[in-house]
Order: structure tokens, then C-alpha cells, then sequence
């Protein structure tokens, strides 16, 4: 994509540029990691875009500013749950100015159950902010979103960017479920084990090298 050079910052007093401190280096890793979200996705199995809500709202009340709009602004919204093996990982809340969507970025509205990302890397002319990210509790309407999806009593992990094309801005916020950070533990713990076993092999294997060579 383009070199950043755009006017809308998606940092606010809690949208910060560098994950928290509290955060695991799982989270950590994954609210920083560039490139499209989805393609990381892929690497633990097979995803499926479900969309949950497409229509005209006017933008959150940490949204408007960093889009570049008033309160009263209509948006177009495109909330989604990405699923990795059929299981919610992550819900993705996007908007753009109502008049863009009929505009510059009139594709978002004909993705269905596409994913977003197919538009935002493959179009050379689309320029991005830098990744912020903070906690979601349940006072936020994102958090209140990824309730239905899975058990989210308590603080999440979001992150969010804002996509500009031909000086259009549209802000794309996601947030990370349980059931990612368990797979990625498992996958951890997985490949810990494997290592393990590996180098029990590997000392096998010299073990049984110096026993014949000390019987020559």
C-alpha cells in the first residue's frame, strides 16, 4: 500500500499507539501485527466471514473525530464475525462517511460475505494509519457487540486503523475474542511439546552414537 500520509490519527486518550503493558505477548504480537488481519487468520485454519449488521448509523463517540467527521455525520456500518474453524475469533466494526460509501469506497457496500481485506490490499492507491489498541469493557458498544459471539464478562483486547483512499478515510476496529488467544496457547504448547520431544530424540540419538562408539 501507499506511504501514510494522512490527517486522520485513530490515537485518542484511550487508543494508544503501544499495546498496555497488562497485555500477554500474544495479545501484544497480534494487536501490532500488520498486514490483513484475515491472512493472519488463515495460518490457524479456515475462515468464514459472518455479517451481522450493514446499514446507516452515525459514528461512536470515539469515532467521529479520527474519521475526520461531526457527531451527527451518517455512516455506513459493516459489523462482521470472523470465524476460524466455525468459531468466533474476532468481530470487526467498520465504517466510512454514507457519502463515500455511495463513493469512493461504494465497493464495501456489494463485499458481502467477503472480507473487508480484499478490498484494503489489493489497491495500491489505499494508505493506513498506524495500528492503536486499548480495552474494551462492557460500557463500550463493541464490547457490547462481541457479547453476542462469546463470553465477554470481562475486558477484551481491540485494535483499530483507519484505511484512507483518494483522501477518503475509513476506520476498521477489531476486536479479539477468548477463543483466539486459547488457540494460540494451544498452538504454543503444541509446538513446545514437539520441540521437547525433538530434542529428547536428538539426545537419544547421540547417546546411542557414543555407547557404539565406546564398544568399537
Amino acid at each position: 500500500m501507499a506511504a501514510m500520509s494522512i490527517p486522520n490519527d485513530p490515537v485518542d486518550h484511550h487508543w494508544r499507539a503501544t499495546p498496555l503493558p497488562s497485555f500477554s505477548a500474544h495479545q501484544k504480537d497480534w494487536l501490532t501485527r500488520t498486514g490483513s488481519l484475515t491472512a493472519h487468520l488463515h495460518t490457524l485454519g479456515a475462515v468464514t466471514v459472518d455479517v451481522t449488521r450493514e446499514a446507516v448509523d452515525t459514528p461512536g463517540q470515539d469515532e467521529w473525530r479520527a474519521l475526520g467527521v461531526t457527531p451527527r455525520t451518517p455512516v455506513w456500518t459493516r459489523e462482521v464475525v470472523l470465524k476460524v474453524d466455525d468459531v468466533p475469533f474476532v468481530v470487526a466494526h467498520s465504517i466510512v462517511a454514507l457519502s463515500d460509501s455511495n463513493g469512493v469506497w461504494q465497493s464495501i457496500r456489494r463485499l458481502r460475505t467477503r472480507p473487508l481485506a480484499e478490498l484494503l490490499y489489493s489497491d495500491s492507491s489505499v494508505s493506513r494509519s498506524i495500528l492503536v489498541s486499548r480495552v474494551l469493557t462492557a460500557r463500550h458498544p463493541l464490547h457490547r457487540l462481541a457479547i453476542g459471539q462469546a463470553d465477554a464478562s470481562h475486558a477484551l483486547a481491540a485494535r483499530r486503523s483507519i484505511f484512507v483512499r483518494h483522501g477518503a478515510p475509513l476506520m476498521v476496529t477489531e476486536c479479539m475474542l477468548d477463543a483466539l488467544w486459547r488457540k494460540l496457547a494451544a498452538s504454543h504448547g503444541e509446538r513446545h511439546h514437539r520441540e521437547h520431544a525433538r530434542a529428547l530424540e536428538h539426545l537419544a540419538s547421540h547417546a546411542k552414537r557414543a555407547v557404539r562408539e565406546e564398544a568399537k
